[in-house]
């Protein structure tokens, strides 16, 4: 009997194609459930017969982490994407994890609304839908706006969740103020799908602003120290704090503000005021907005590449011409030096200056003895800098020649992280081996 077959009883099953991989291993069925409980049956069917489970929301992250070890089914949670409710009262709201980031951001504007997290993977994915509410949560996706909302696992509040075995389980609530029990959905967010799946997510929102602006300025290396410091110890209350840099080329900072009409315009020229100044950006320097000047900005904007948007597609035809991703972390302080390193061993880099978060890209056709090289520098660098640095993505002869280790970096915590995952899924079944540790 097929594993069609044998999980048919559950939802909605199909064979797998050959478009039906996860990081180049084939799966041999896809899984469509379209609640918690048809996900429960299915994972209790799995469970009963050893079968390994990947959860795919639109395969924009698909290739993030390492390989999965087996996939016997693919978890599709596209049809669990429904806006379950928007209290507007609360700011909070709850949908299914199979709701696409970009349509939450539709629906939530009609009230007035926001989820303050940036889709990283924007344009990618199965027709170019970008990261669903599930996958931003498994995959922990932060963007330039967490400099003023916090991470997305501080923004869930509450999640339905479905474990390994097939029991149904939640934790959190809908309200922010909520401390019963345990905390489980900051331990689901950036596990890959390793310890559960994650059927419904209730979070927390923030209003929309009345006006945004958003103040460039291109700024050579050898000041970006003193324009960061400036910048992070400003009063103007700065929402992000990018930097964009390429081998070649100075700098870019892209500061962003919002709130009402009068007061964000005149943040906006008051810091575009104090970055011109002769020994930052000096003339370099444009707003964004509705009197900002676009010629001056498409100056500064000219041969700009960024990788915020850069999670590649599963759907691509040509898996082995992927660029390597890279996230690197550092203390405020090391930013600049670390902005150096990096485009100077080749990568383009961008990310949250303001939070010490970069996430930086090698080409696609770099050998894969110089990708190694490179993330061996950078990663030295942003250890002694106190951060950290890990491999999300890279060709398949790149991740060939890079163990657990030499993705994730040195962990602390890995023996209780193993153990975490024996209590939730003893036998492994959910993305083995795709996490840090092999997990």
């Amino acid at each position: 009997m097929s594993v069609v077959e044998r999980l048919s009883g559950a939802c909605a099953v199909r064979p797998a194609g050959e478009a039906d991989t996860v990081d180049g291993v084939p799966a041999q069925a896809v899984a469509r459930p379209s609640c918690a409980e048809q996900t429960s049956a299915l994972l209790a069917a799995c469970h009963a017969e050893g079968l390994a489970v990947v959860v795919r929301g639109h395969g924009s992250k698909l290739t993030w982490g390492r390989a999965p070890e087996r996939v016997d089914v693919i978890l599709e949670t596209g049809a669990m994407d429904e806006l379950v409710e928007h209290s507007r009262g609360d700011l909070v709201a709850t949908a299914g994890a199979g709701m696409p980031l970009a349509r939450l951001g539709d629906l939530l504007a009609g009230g007035g609304h926001q989820l303050v997290v940036d889709d990283l993977a924007a344009g990618r994915g199965a027709d170019g839908a970008g990261s669903t509410l599930g996958g931003a949560v498994a995959t922990g996706l932060s963007g330039p706006r967490r400099l003023w909302a916090g991470p997305l696992r501080d923004l869930v509040i509450g999640v339905r969740l479905v474990l390994a075995d097939g029991t149904i389980a939640r934790s959190g609530g809908k309200v922010v103020k909520n401390v019963a029990g345990y905390d489980l959905a900051k331990l689901l967010t950036g596990s890959y799908g390793t310890l559960a799946v994650v059927t419904e997510v209730t979070v927390r929102l923030h209003p929309l602003p009345q006006e945004e602006a958003t103040v460039l300025a291109r700024v050579p290396h050898d000041r970006l120290g003193p324009a960061l410091a400036l910048l992070v110890a400003s009063q103007l209350a700065p929402r992000t704090l990018e930097v964009s840099a390429r081998p070649g080329a100075d700098p870019l900072l892209s500061i962003g503000l919002g709130g009402s009409v009068e007061g964000t315009r005149e943040r906006a020229q008051t810091l575009a005021a104090e970055l011109g100044s002769p020994d930052l950006a000096g003339p370099s320097v444009a707003v964004v907005g509705p009197e900002g000047p676009p010629e001056k900005t498409a100056q500064l904007l000219a041969d700009e590449t960024g990788t915020h948007g850069t999670a590649t597609d599963e759907t691509d035809a040509d898996q082995s011409a992927r660029p390597t991703l890279v996230r690197a972390t550092s203390r405020l302080s090391g930013i600049p030096e670390l902005v150096r390193e990096a485009t100077d061993r080749g990568f383009a880099v961008t990310g949250s200056a303001g939070v010490g978060v970069l996430h930086a890209r090698l080409p696609e056709g770099t050998a894969p003895d110089a990708v190694r090289r490179a993330v061996e520098e950078v990663r030295a660098l942003t250890l002694r800098l106190g951060g950290s640095t890990v491999v999300l993505d890279a060709p398949p002869a790149v991740k060939a020649g890079l163990d657990a280790e030499a993705t994730w970096g040195s962990v602390p915590g890995l023996d209780l992280m193993r153990r975490v995952k024996a209590e939730f899924d003893p036998v492994r079944l959910l993305a083995p081996g795709r996490f840090v540790g092999g997990l």
